[in-house]
């Protein structure tokens, strides 16, 4: 199946050389010419610009687009439209906020564009073990892709489904990611625990690995953990500073306008903000006030 791909970063070239490992024929731009070029050297075909992308792709034309959520892909989408025709397709692969899907899905399908969204998990493992990918649109543009999706997820079978109309695809993978936040805080925390237990000398990384084999709390999450203990047991050359990509806000966001309590995605994702602050305001607030209220000691600043 012929395909084009918009975005060549480190996930989107990996889901190209996927693609093409699976037989696909590959039209893949991108603003960079180095990227552009090291996937012509693996045989995808390069275009320069969008009117090459459409080009270049025969009738009814697939482009899948992987670029950074917001004005990027905003812009991005409304000048691939402008140069498919009807019965053509895009795919948003990135991590667009669902509201944004429901509204391009709306736009382009004023000029008969068939619109999907789909939440694509896999990170930079995705080239090997496939990626998750969770699709929101019509059952006949899903259908129109397939071959694509069974290439990309981890069987033909398995990784990979329609989960409802536009923007449910984009909605699945915020709240797949929102609990991600909360599993690794609490695996974070836990070896925290661990580590501050001097008594014991504990061996995280040798832990990691006993709980990936029959432990209840054996996860894939785990088995990265213990490959980054393996290579550094105290992790001294990582800064404790914790970035986030959006979708945990959103899906407290979410939580929030459904009336839903989500305590455990809610403080996880507070612990990120509390990771980038050299010191807390806050905290020197609360030991001002023991102070002030009970003599309590307070460390001087240096």
């Amino acid at each position: 199946m012929d395909i084009g791909m918009i975005g060549l970063g480190k996930m989107g070239a990996n889901m190209v050389e996927r693609l093409l490992n699976a037989g696909h024929r590959v039209v893949a731009y991108d603003i960079s010419e180095d990227a552009i070029r090291a996937v012509e050297a693996n045989g995808a075909v390069g275009a320069r610009t969008l009117d090459e992308i459409a080009a270049r792709l025969p009738a009814p034309r697939v482009v899948w687009v992987m670029v950074p959520s917001g004005k990027i892909t905003d812009d991005t989408i409304l000048a691939l439209a402008q140069r498919l025709g009807t019965g053509d397709l895009i795919i948003d692969g990135g991590n667009s906020n669902y509201k944004d899907s429901i509204r391009h899905a709306a736009e382009v399908g004023q000029k008969g564009i068939n619109f999907l969204d789909v939440g694509t998990s896999g990170g930079v493992w995705g080239l090997k073990e496939g990626y998750s990918l969770m699709i929101g649109g019509e059952a006949q543009a899903v259908a129109m892709a397939r071959p694509v999706f069974e290439s990309l997820a981890p069987g033909a079978n398995e990784g990979w489904g329609h989960v409802g109309p536009h923007g449910a695809g984009h909605f699945t993978k915020m709240i797949h990611n929102g609990i991600e936040y909360g599993l690794m805080q609490a695996y974070a925390e836990g070896f925290e625990i661990m580590k501050a237990k001097k008594d014991f000398a504990l061996d995280l990384a040798q832990i990691s690995h006993i709980w990936q084999k029959g432990s209840v709390v054996r996860s894939w999450l785990l088995d990265l953990t213990a490959r980054a203990l393996d290579q550094d047991s105290d992790l001294s050359d990582i800064k404790g500073w914790v970035a986030d990509s959006g979708e945990g806000r959103w899906t407290v966001s979410e939580a929030m306008d459904l009336d839903v309590p989500a305590p455990v995605i809610t403080l996880s994702l507070q612990a990120r903000f509390v990771s980038r602050q050299s010191e807390s305001f806050a905290a020197k607030m609360l030991a001002a006030m023991r102070n002030q209220f009970g003599g309590h000691a307070i460390k001087k600043a240096d």
